[in-house]
């Protein structure tokens, strides 16, 4: 990680401080390729080349490269245009639908067995969950260690849920993750020296959501569907409660504001220590949640 504090710092690659954002000083935008390689190498090899790797190896790449060039924007004191970054997310996403790993059915609680998503809605379900899971960590990269730590409780979740379904594959990237995550943490909990950007935000938010449809999502009860939306509820009730704000106020769901539940909890007077401490809270609380909801009905 020190690599690519130095590395950004010479070239210039950094986070300028802006009226929207909490940091007075430039910071390092390099951490995300950092994480997106140590995954890489990490689970090639624990794990070798499989669907699940190979999915997430060339879809995070495309998700790494726009974030880079997002980040570069950053850097140079502009905002990066938004659609770009949809092409490349469902793109991204479609490559886990291609390798197959897809929302299936889900288990009938009668004798029928499992019930069928037909291949479209599969495609689609999958694209969507994948698509919205990258854009709502990426939302919640405001403050430091915050995307980092509720990224690493969420891969924990997974990594249990895998391990009380059997699912070892999904339980050894789940732990990779969470390795990554645990590694990064240590150069951007605050003050942070190194950002992950959004190369990294949307890198993660991407893993965790295939991991998550190839683990907690695969022949799932309708009940332990909810198992992977609690894992990851922080970046999801963020993202409802900011797009509902949005829509009522007439603005652009896209347009990036100082908005989200860190913003309002440091209005509210918490320092970002404290605010990142409630949030990783509320993120365990979450987690368990799940937990117990898998072992009395997954």
């Amino acid at each position: 990680m020190w690599r690519a504090q130095r590395i950004a710092v010479r070239f210039g690659f950094v986070d300028k401080p802006s009226a929207r954002k909490i940091h007075a000083r430039p910071i390092p935008l390099l951490g995300g390729a950092a994480i997106y390689l140590g995954t890489v190498i990490a689970m090639f090899m624990f794990s070798g080349f499989t669907r699940l790797s190979v999915a997430i190896m060339i879809g995070g790449l495309l998700i790494v490269i726009i974030g880079l060039l997002d980040d570069t924007a950053k850097s140079k004191g502009y905002d990066f245009p938004v659609w770009p970054r949809v092409i490349v997310y469902v793109s991204a996403a479609f490559v886990s639908v291609l390798l197959d790993i897809r929302m299936l059915g889900v288990t009938d609680p009668g004798p029928g067995g499992m019930i069928m998503f037909p291949v479209w809605a599969s495609a689609a379900a999958t694209v969507l969950w994948i698509f919205a899971l990258t854009n709502m960590v990426n939302f919640i990269d405001g403050v430091d260690g915050l995307a980092a730590g509720v990224a690493m409780i969420s891969s924990l979740t997974l990594f249990v849920a895998a391990m009380i379904k059997g699912q070892f594959e999904t339980a050894v990237l789940s732990i990779i993750v969470l390795g990554a995550c645990t590694a990064f943490l240590t150069y951007n909990f605050y003050p942070a020296r190194i950002f992950m950007g959004d190369s990294g935000s949307a890198f993660l938010g991407f893993t965790l959501a295939v991991i998550s449809v190839n683990g907690a999502f695969k022949s799932a009860t309708l009940i332990s569907t909810l198992i992977p939306v609690l894992a990851l509820g922080v970046p999801i009730m963020d993202t409802v409660i900011v797009m509902t704000r949005r829509f009522f106020e007439g603005r652009g769901l896209h347009k990036a504001d100082n908005m989200h539940t860190h913003h309002v909890l440091m209005r509210w007077g918490l320092t970002q220590v404290q605010t990142v401490s409630f949030l990783y809270l509320l993120a365990v609380v979450f987690s368990l949640l799940s937990i117990v909801l898998l072992l009395a009905w997954g």
